[in-house]
């Protein structure tokens, strides 16, 4: 049984950004590491963009976010804020 994680963060474009978010490579990184999670648009500010998924452990989704990959993804995807990271008990 998982945990949920809600992300929430800047991006230049919430259409690149779920474009980037949803091809291919960020879906097999995320699936390997045993994440599910979709991307949503805040109808109240367009270039907020919140993920809410379900992870393992919350170890496990710090050290698949905290990676130099997942930077570099999250740089290709138009992340232009700092997320911020939110953990909720099932």
């Amino acid at each position: 049984m998982g945990i949920k994680v809600i992300v929430s963060m800047e991006v230049e474009n919430f259409d690149s950004f779920s474009k980037a978010f949803n091809s291919e490579g960020p879906q097999t990184a995320r699936k390997a590491a045993g994440i599910v999670a979709k991307a949503h648009k805040n109808l109240d500010s367009p270039t907020n963009a919140v993920v809410i998924g379900t992870v393992d452990s919350k170890e496990s989704f710090q050290a698949f976010f905290s990676s130099p990959e997942q930077a570099e993804r999250m740089k290709n995807a138009g992340v232009v804020s700092k997320p911020t990271v939110t953990f909720l008990d099932n």
